[in-house]
C-alpha cells in the first residue's frame, strides 16, 4: 500500500476493519485479524492491540508483532509514561508521533528505550474507551517512514476507535459472557492468542503450519513464540510444548 492511496480506498479498507472487529468481538475472529485488516488502512512495521487490566494495572497484548522488549514496555510501563497522560486526556484522538511536542518526546522512556532503537519515525497511539466511558485498551502503530500530514489514514484511524474498543472490551469479559472459552484468564500471563500458539506447539507444527491453522502470518507466529518463551522463562519450543502438555493444552482439531 502506498501513501498515494485515495481517501475512498482507505475508507473501504476501514469498513473491512469494522467488520473484522465485530467478528472478533463476538468470538468468530481473532484480534490478529483486526490488525491484519488495519494494515490495509495504513502500512506499518509494528502494531499491537492491548487490553487494560484494571485489577493488575497493566496492559495485556491481544495481538501484535512488536519485539519482546517493546511489548513488555507497552504491557507493564506504558501507563506510567508521560506521553500516556496526554493520550488519556478527555476527548483526545489518536496521537501521532510527529505531533508530539519535542520536549515531551524527549522525556518519554518509551521513545528513548523502545521506539528510537527500532528506528521508528512515525506512528500513532490511540487510547480506547467503551461506550460507558471506561478505558479498555490501546492501539499502538509504528512505522519506520514518516507519513504525509495529508494521509487519509490519519483521520480514518481515529474513526475506528469505537470498533477497536469493542474488541478489547470483549476480551475483558468473563468467558461465558464473551462467548469464548478462556478469553480472559490464561496461564503464565499469556494473551489468548499466545495460548493458542502454545497449544499448537504441542502438535509439533512449524511456524508456517501454525500460521495457516490460525489464519495469521508466520512472522506473527514467530513473535508469539518469542513472547511465550520469554514470559514462561523457557529455553526453546520443545520446553514450551512440554509446559503446554502439562497444562493440558491441545492444538485445535
Amino acid at each position: 500500500m502506498t501513501a498515494e492511496r485515495s481517501t475512498a480506498a482507505v475508507l473501504d479498507a476501514a469498513l473491512r476493519v469494522r467488520e473484522t472487529a465485530r467478528s472478533a468481538a463476538d468470538g468468530t475472529a481473532g484480534a490478529d485479524a483486526v490488525l491484519a485488516a488495519l494494515a490495509e488502512v495504513m502500512e506499518y512495521d509494528h502494531a499491537s492491540l492491548t487490553r487494560w487490566d484494571p485489577l493488575r494495572r497493566r496492559h495485556t497484548t491481544l495481538a501484535g508483532d512488536y519485539p519482546y522488549d517493546a511489548t513488555a514496555y507497552i504491557e507493564t510501563r506504558l501507563h506510567e509514561d508521560p506521553v500516556f497522560a496526554v493520550l488519556r486526556e478527555p476527548g483526545r484522538g489518536g496521537l501521532w508521533m510527529r505531533d508530539v511536542p519535542r520536549p515531551l518526546l524527549a522525556a518519554s522512556p518509551g521513545f528513548r528505550e523502545v521506539l528510537r532503537p527500532l528506528g521508528v519515525e512515525d506512528g500513532v497511539a490511540q487510547c480506547l474507551f467503551s461506550a460507558d466511558g471506561r478505558y479498555v485498551g490501546m492501539l499502538n502503530v509504528s512505522t519506520r517512514r514518516p507519513r504525509s500530514p495529508r494521509d487519509p489514514a490519519r483521520a480514518v484511524v481515529t474513526l475506528l476507535t469505537e470498533s477497536l474498543a469493542m474488541v478489547t472490551d470483549s476480551f475483558g469479559r468473563p468467558a461465558a459472557e464473551a462467548g469464548r472459552t478462556g478469553a480472559y484468564a490464561c496461564p503464565g500471563g499469556l494473551s489468548p492468542r499466545e495460548r493458542q500458539v502454545l497449544a499448537e506447539l504441542t502438535g509439533g507444527h512449524t511456524n508456517r503450519e501454525i500460521a495457516a491453522r490460525l489464519h495469521i502470518t508466520p512472522r506473527t507466529v514467530a513473535t508469539h513464540v518469542e513472547h511465550i518463551l520469554a514470559k514462561l522463562g523457557l529455553p526453546n519450543r520443545a520446553a514450551a510444548a512440554a509446559r503446554a502438555a502439562a497444562w493440558g493444552l491441545e492444538p485445535a482439531p
